[in-house]
């Protein structure tokens, strides 16, 4: 069973358990989504192929990870004039793996977020007796420095030339 499903401007054949990269699509790891847009489905009972969509078929797939794919350098070049301009471009793609086609109008079933296997503990509060002497101590203001004077560098003795002419011109 397989079907052809559109999603980003392009057109991808999915089955269960493909892993894509699609362009960015909203949603956080361990999300499931939809992809409405079936363009082809072939299953048990033939093909079904739509106009533009196939009635009644989604595909649903878990969010796996938000990245970005490699760098692309756009580099443009007029030549004789001077002219070059380069710039880079990292896409935005979410990776995604198909669970499952389901035909029929029905809906994927909602998996639940794992939850962390430590669960996290907040500190203590401070009690009090503690609030109260924080409260009441002075807070002890460290004194300021006065910046340091800048001193005007000494000027060297430069020893001056004997003649003080310059060279005379050869030809």
């Amino acid at each position: 069973m397989f079907a052809v499903v559109k999603a980003g401007g392009k057109q991808y054949r999915v089955a269960a358990n493909d892993v894509l990269r699609l362009e960015k699509i909203s949603g956080e790891p361990g999300d499931i989504i939809e992809l409405g847009k079936v363009l082809m489905f072939s299953g048990d009972d033939g093909l079904k192929i739509g106009a533009p969509f196939v009635e009644g078929v989604t595909v649903a797939a878990e969010v796996l990870a938000q990245e970005k794919a490699d760098t692309i350098i756009v580099f443009k070049k007029r030549r004789r004039h001077h002219y070059r301009r380069r710039n880079g471009h990292r896409q935005a793609l979410t990776a995604i793996r198909v669970t499952e086609i389901l035909t029929n109008g029905q809906k994927p079933e909602k998996r639940k977020a794992a939850k962390p296997s430590t669960p996290v503990e907040k500190p203590p509060e401070p009690t009090v007796e503690a609030k109260t002497a924080k409260a009441k101590a002075p807070e002890a203001k460290s004194p300021k420095k006065a910046p340091a004077k800048r001193t005007k560098p000494q000027a060297t003795a430069k020893p001056k030339s004997a003649a003080g002419k310059s060279k005379p011109k050869t030809k």
